[in-house]
């Protein structure tokens, strides 16, 4: 099974940056692409940005320009770099590995713990 630890979140001030990592462990060998979700208080789970097998990356319109995900497979992390943060980007943020099926991305079954942003204005 995969196991998936995120960490990196925290309070910060409108403007400011943080870098969210998440170690990957356990039987990754299937999954060649991973995911960065994020659940806002009272909403639900939405899809952040996703990162491929080949590096090719996407974004939701929200964070476009502000957030960059990317991957050390040598050393099974994932990271997502978020600029510019805003009081709408709080949230508690999950990372995730999966698979591409055509366009879409299709996150195994196994979630971290999440890790909590929070950003104010």
């Amino acid at each position: 099974q995969v196991h998936l630890v995120e960490s990196g979140g925290g309070s910060v001030q409108a403007g400011e940056s943080l870098v969210l990592t998440c170690g990957v462990s356990g039987s990754i060998y299937v999954h060649n692409s991973a995911g960065w979700y994020r659940q806002p208080p009272g909403n639900e789970r939405e899809l952040v940005a996703t990162i491929n097998s080949v590096g090719r990356t996407n974004y939701a319109d929200s964070v476009k320009g502000r957030f960059t995900i990317s991957r050390d497979n040598a050393e099974n992390t994932v990271y997502l770099q978020m600029k510019n943060l805003k009081p709408e980007d709080t949230a508690v943020y999950y990372c995730t590995v999966g698979s591409f099926i055509g366009s879409t991305y299709y996150p195994s079954s196994r979630w971290g713990q999440g890790t909590q942003v929070t950003v104010s204005s």
